[in-house]
């Protein structure tokens, strides 16, 4: 996929819901889930039961280099 098109499609700035940038992982949400439990994919921020956001600043990262994508450990708290 171009860059052109990702950037399009995802503001660099702000939050994103999983359903906002689904379209443009190779794999299936449980997959992208078990990367960020594993540190190679960024952390959801959970604002309650059922709303999870994920930084769009470290999906940009994530998308540019996925295979070496390191999530930092206190890149998803609120400041």
């Amino acid at each position: 996929m171009p860059k052109t098109q990702f950037h399009a499609e995802l503001p660099k700035e702000g939050l994103s819901r999983f359903e906002q940038f689904a379209n443009l992982l190779p794999f299936s949400r449980e997959k992208f889930r078990r990367l960020g439990l594993q540190n190679r994919a960024p952390k959801p921020i959970r604002l309650g039961s059922r709303i999870t956001f994920y930084r769009n600043s470290e999906l940009h990262k994530f998308f540019a280099n996925p295979t070496d994508y390191q999530a930092e450990e206190d890149a998803n708290e609120c400041k």
